[in-house]
C-alpha cells in the first residue's frame, strides 16, 4: 500500500500526513501524505517538463504502455479490489466491477490513443489545400471523487492517451487506490511526470492551483455542482479548457405499460448500487398511480431481503461514506415525512450503516426531490400522464441521467426526445460505457467524457493549417 505522493517519478512528502479511514468501522486504515499548494506546483511543473517528450512519443508506444498498465491491474484485480473496498466501504462485488471496468476502460482509451484523426478537406480556393489536426493540449489537472476511487481516475488517463500530462487529485476520502495506480504507472514505465498524484486532507488550497496555475491546460472534474461551479470561475481567469461532471437528480419514470418486474429490478439494482452514492444513480421514482400500488408492494417485498454491513462479507450494501453523509439521507427522509410522504418500509439503522428505506407519496416541493440523496431511500411519486412525467422529470436544475420503462415503441421515442439529460436509459438502467459519451445538461455539467470521440478530443486542441500552392 502506497501511502506517499507520487511526483516526478518519486515518492516523496513533506512531513505531514492524514487519516484514511475505514468507512465501516471508523478506524484508521493509514496514513497519507498531506501536500500542499507549493507541493501542487511542482507536480505541475514537473507535468510541464515531461509534456513535450510524452506528446512527441509515437502514439502506439504511449498505448502499449497503458496497455501493460491495465494488464497488471487484471492480474492483482483481486488485491486492488480489497484496498477499494477497505477505503471506500462498496462491497467487494461491487468493488472488483469497478477494477475489471477499469481495466476494460484503460485497455480501450490506449487503442483510442492510436486513433486520434484530424482530417482533410477540399478548399474552395484552388491555390490553397487545407487540413486540420488534432494535437495533445498540455498538462492537465483532475480532481476526482470518492465514490469511485479507482474507476474515475483511471479515466482521466484518457489524457495519457491523448498524449497530455496529468496531476491528479484524489478525494481526501479515498487516496490509496489513485496512489496504486501510480505504482501500476512506475511499473510499466511510464515516464517521471507524466502522471502525478497529489493527496492532499484540505483540497480548497491545492485545487485553487490546479485550477489557475498558467502551466495547466485543462481542468477536469467529478463532483458536487458547488464546487464544480468555483472551479469554473477560477478557471476562466486563465480561460482553461473544462470538463464537468457534476451532480444528478435523476428520475426514473415507470408508466403503466411497463414490464414491471423488469422495471423494478432494473430500479432497485441501480439505487442501491454503492449504497445509492452514484452520481447517474436514481433520486426520484415516478410511477404511474394504476400501478403505484403493485410497484411498493414488490419493492417492500425486495428491498425486505437486503442485507447491510461490511463490504468483506457477502452483503447487498456497505456503508456509506461517512458520518455526514449519513446525516444528510436522515435529514432529507425526516423533511419529507414532515411534509407529507409516509415511510412504507424502512430497517433498524444501526451504527455507520445505512439500511434501505421506501418512501410514498413524495412531492416536488420536498428537499428529497430537490437534492442529491447519495444514499439507499427509494422515494416514489406518482403521476397520471405522460405529460406529467415528463414534466416532473424534467422539473430540475441537474440533467445527468434519466431512465424509464415502457413497452410502447411510439412512446419510447417521444419520451427518449422529451428528457433533458445527457443519458437516457429505455428499459434499461445500464446505461454506462466507456465507448458512449457521459456527462450532464443544465447544471450537471459541460463536456463529455468516455466516447469514441468525445474520450480523447477533448485532450486534443484543433489546428486548422492552410498550404498555399
Amino acid at each position: 500500500m502506497k501511502t506517499k505522493a507520487y511526483i516526478n517519478g518519486k515518492w516523496v512528502g513533506n512531513g505531514k500526513t492524514f487519516a484514511v479511514l475505514d468507512p465501516f468501522s471508523g478506524k484508521q486504515i493509514a496514513r497519507v501524505s498531506d501536500l500542499g499548494k507549493a507541493d501542487a506546483v511542482k507536480g505541475i511543473e514537473a507535468a510541464h517538463k515531461a509534456f513535450p517528450k510524452w506528446a512527441a512519443m509515437p502514439a502506439i508506444e504511449r498505448s502499449a504502455k497503458l496497455v501493460r498498465m491495465a494488464d497488471l491491474m487484471e492480474k492483482r484485480a483481486d488485491q486492488l479490489t480489497k484496498l477499494l473496498t477497505l477505503e471506500q466501504g462498496k462491497p467487494l462485488t461491487e468493488a472488483k466491477g469497478e477494477i475489471l471496468l477499469g481495466v476494460h476502460a484503460l485497455k480501450w482509451l490506449a487503442e483510442e490513443g492510436c486513433r486520434v484523426h484530424g482530417y482533410t478537406q477540399c478548399d474552395p480556393d484552388l491555390n490553397r489545400s487545407s487540413l486540420s489536426l488534432r494535437q495533445p493540449m498540455g498538462v492537465v489537472s483532475a480532481i476526482t471523487p470518492w465514490n469511485f476511487p479507482s474507476y474515475v481516475p483511471l479515466k482521466s488517463l484518457a489524457a495519457l492517451a491523448a498524449g497530455c500530462t496529468l496531476v491528479l487529485k484524489p478525494a481526501e476520502d479515498t487516496p490509496l487506490s489513485a496512489l496504486a495506480l501510480a505504482d501500476l504507472s512506475e511499473e510499466v514505465d511510464i515516464p517521471p511526470g507524466v502522471f502525478n498524484v497529489i493527496p492532499c486532507k484540505h483540497p480548497k488550497e491545492v485545487g485553487e492551483v490546479l485550477a489557475t496555475h498558467p502551466l495547466v491546460s485543462k481542468i477536469t472534474f467529478t463532483g458536487s455542482t458547488e464546487v464544480g461551479k468555483h472551479l469554473l470561475k477560477l478557471g476562466a481567469s486563465g480561460v482553461k479548457k473544462t470538463t464537468l461532471e457534476l451532480g444528478g437528480n435523476c428520475p426514473l419514470i415507470i408508466f403503466e405499460d411497463a414490464d414491471l418486474e423488469k422495471a423494478i429490478q432494473g430500479a432497485l439494482t441501480l439505487k442501491f448500487w454503492n449504497c445509492g452514492q452514484c452520481c447517474n444513480g436514481i433520486n426520484r421514482f415516478l410511477v404511474h398511480t394504476s400501478i403505484c400500488d403493485a410497484f411498493i408492494k414488490k419493492c417492500v417485498q425486495k428491498v425486505k431481503k437486503m442485507t447491510c454491513g461490511s463490504g468483506f462479507e457477502p452483503v447487498d450494501l456497505g456503508p456509506l461514506i461517512h458520518e455526514k453523509a449519513k446525516k444528510k439521507v436522515d435529514s432529507l427522509v425526516r423533511e419529507a415525512v414532515a411534509h407529507g410522504a409516509q415511510e412504507v418500509f424502512s430497517s433498524p439503522q444501526k451504527g455507520r450503516l445505512c439500511a434501505p428505506i421506501v418512501l410514498e407519496n413524495c412531492t416536488p416541493k420536498m428537499r428529497i426531490s430537490r437534492e442529491e440523496i447519495f444514499g439507499p431511500v427509494v422515494a416514489i411519486y406518482r403521476f397520471r400522464t405522460e405529460a406529467e412525467a415528463i414534466s416532473m422529470a424534467n422539473d430540475t436544475h441537474y440533467g445527468l441521467a434519466a431512465y424509464f420503462y415502457s413497452e410502447n415503441l411510439n412512446r419510447c421515442l417521444r419520451v427518449a426526445k422529451a428528457l433533458e439529460a445527457g443519458t437516457v436509459g429505455v428499459n434499461t438502467t445500464g446505461v454506462y460505457s466507456i465507448t458512449l459519451p457521459f456527462g450532464g445538461w443544465k447544471e450537471s455539467g459541460i463536456g463529455r467524457e468516455a466516447g469514441i470521440v468525445e474520450s480523447l478530443n477533448d485532450y486534443c486542441e484543433l489546428k486548422a493549417i492552410s498550404f498555399g500552392l
